[in-house]
C-alpha cells in the first residue's frame, strides 16, 4: 500500500457512477443465477506467497519497482497465467528513470462490453520482501485467477486480472493503465475490484464503501461466515483503486490494516491483540512469509472468489415495455433546494398505467435526508420515498405507481429534496418503463 497520496478522494469521486445492471441481476425476477464459486485452497495462496518469498530473497532482500526482484515477480506470475489458458500483456512504462511493469490477463469469452477487473499491485518497498503488502493480494488475485481456469468458468462477462507496478511510488502503475485506456475502452469496465494487504498478522475485516453493489457483494459474504465487517477508511484513496475510481469506474475490495492500531473494540469483535497495529512489520524488513495471518489469508482468498463470480455471472434481463430514461447527472444541494430529472413520454396511446413502473437511481451518502417524489405531467405529486432507509446509502429501486388517471405522454419529473445537512449526493439515473 502507498502511503504518499491523499487519504481521502473528492465527493465526486467517491460518489462516482454506478453501473447497477452491469454488476449485477439481483433486481431482475429473470436473472440466471450465478454459479456458486469455488472454495479457494489455502495452500496454494501460501504456495504463492513462498514463491515470491524466494524471489525478493534472491535478489536483494525486496521486490521493488526498478528492482530485479520486481521484474522475477511479474515473469512468475505471467508463466503461471500463460499456463492457466489466458491471454497476458505485459505493459511498460517509466518511472523515477527505471522501467515499470503491469501485468494484465483476460480471460478468453464474456460479453467484452461488460467487463469485471480484479487487480492488486505486485511491487514492494525496497526495505522487505513484501509479502503480506502485497504479495498477499497478489497471491490470492493469481489463484483465484487460476480457479476460473481449473473451472471452466465461462461467465456472463469478460474476466480480466491486473497486477500493478510502481504502487508504492504513487499508485504509478495502475494510473498509467487507466490514462492509457481509451474512453471506449473504460466504458466498458463494469467494475473494478482491489486487493492490497488481505492477511495481516493482527488482522480486521474491512470492506471499501465505494460501489453499493460491489460492497453489499462482500458484506454478505462475510455476514454469511458470521464474521462482522468495518468500512474501510485507512487506506481509502492510497491504493490501486483510486485510479479507475477516479474516471467513474464502480471500485470496491478489502483489507485487513496497515499501521493503524486495533481497538480493544476491534479485537473483542474479531480476536487479536489491542493496542497493536494490525501489521507491525508495515513496509519493514520483517514483512516476509512469517508475517501473514493463515484465517484472514483464507477468508479473503475465498471472498475474492466469491465476488468474481457473483459480479461476472450474472445477466439481467431487459425490462419489457418501452422505457424513457435520463441518465444525466443532476447535483442534490446538501440541505437545500429541491431538483428534478425529466423525462419526455411520447408516442404513449391514453393513460398512464396502474403499474408504471419508476426507475430511481439516487447516489447520496445517507438516504435518510432525501424526499423523493415522481410529478406527472399535469403537477400531479406520487410520493416514493420521505427521508426513509435511516443511514442507509443511495436509492436503488424499482417503484410501482399507480398513474392510471393520468394522461401518458407529457413531461414527467423526479424530484429529490435533500432536507438536513451534511451528507451530499445526485441523481444518477431516472427512468419510466410502460408496459
Amino acid at each position: 500500500m502507498n502511503i504518499s497520496v491523499p487519504r481521502r478522494l473528492t465527493a465526486a469521486a467517491a460518489l462516482a457512477a454506478l453501473a447497477l445492471g452491469g454488476l449485477t441481476g439481483t433486481a431482475s425476477a429473470g436473472s440466471q443465477a450465478a454459479a456458486a464459486a469455488p472454495d479457494i485452497p489455502l495452500a496454494n495462496v501460501k504456495q504463492h506467497l513462498a514463491d515470491l518469498q524466494s524471489i525478493a530473497t534472491a535478489n536483494g532482500g525486496n521486490r521493488a519497482h526498478g528492482r530485479t526482484g520486481y521484474k522475477a515477480s511479474i515473469d512468475f506470475v505471467k508463466a503461471k497465467l500463460d499456463a492457466a489458458g489466458y491471454t497476458t500483456t505485459l505493459q511498460t512504462f517509466t518511472s523515477s528513470g527505471a522501467t515499470g511493469y503491469n501485468l494484465i490477463a483476460d480471460w478468453p469469452g464474456g460479453d467484452p462490453n461488460q467487463v469485471l477487473m480484479a487487480g492488486s499491485h505486485l511491487d514492494s518497498v525496497t526495505s522487505g520482501p513484501g509479502i503480506n503488502d502485497n504479495g498477499s493480494g497478489s497471491a490470492a488475485v493469481l489463484e483465484t485467477a487460476l480457479a476460473v481456469s481449473r473451472a471452466g468458468y465461462q461467465p456472463t462477462k469478460h474476466l480480466r486480472f491486473g497486477w500493478w507496478g510502481a504502487e508504492e511510488l504513487g499508485l504509478i502503475g495502475s494510473k498509467y493503465y487507466v490514462n492509457n485506456l481509451p474512453s471506449t475502452e473504460r466504458a466498458k469496465v463494469k467494475g473494478y475490484l482491489n486487493f492490497d494487504m488481505i492477511g495481516s498478522p493482527n488482522p480486521g475485516y474491512f470492506v471499501y464503501d465505494d460501489d453499493p453493489t460491489i460492497e453489499q457483494t462482500f458484506k454478505d459474504y462475510f455476514a454469511g461466515l458470521g464474521i462482522p465487517t468495518e468500512i474501510e477508511t485507512e487506506g481509502d484513496g492510497r491504493s490501486d483503486h483510486a485510479p479507475f475510481k477516479n474516471v467513474g469506474i464502480p471500485v470496491g475490495g478489502l483489507f485487513t490494516g496497515a499501521d493503524y492500531i486495533k481497538t480493544a473494540a476491534q479485537a473483542q469483535k474479531w480476536g487479536g491483540t489491542s493496542g497493536q497495529a494490525f501489521d507491525r512489520c508495515y513496509h519493514s524488513s520483517c514483512d516476509t512469509a512469517a508475517n501473514i495471518n493463515d484465517t484472514a489469508l483464507d477468508r479473503n482468498s475465498d471472498a475474492i472468489a466469491h465476488a468474481i463470480w457473483t459480479l461476472s455471472g450474472t445477466t439481467t434481463t431487459p425490462p419489457t415495455g418501452t422505457v424513457f430514461e435520463n441518465s444525466a447527472d443532476v447535483s442534490v444541494p446538501d440541505n437545500g433546494v429541491a431538483v428534478t430529472s425529466t423525462v419526455n413520454v411520447t408516442g404513449i396511446t391514453g393513460n398512464a398505467p396502474s403499474n408504471l413502473a419508476v426507475g430511481v437511481d439516487i447516489i447520496h451518502t445517507y438516504r435518510g435526508d432525501l424526499v423523493v417524489d415522481l410529478i406527472a405531467p399535469d403537477g400531479s405529486v406520487y410520493s416514493l420515498s420521505n427521508r426513509s432507509g435511516g443511514s442507509a446509502d443511495n436509492i436503488q429501486q424499482t417503484f410501482t405507481v399507480n398513474a392510471s388517471t393520468e394522461v401518458a405522454n407529457g413531461a414527467w419529473k423526479l424530484r429529490v429534496q435533500d432536507k438536513a445537512a451534511i451528507d451530499t449526493g445526485y441523481i444518477n439515473n431516472f427512468k419510466l418503463t410502460f408496459p
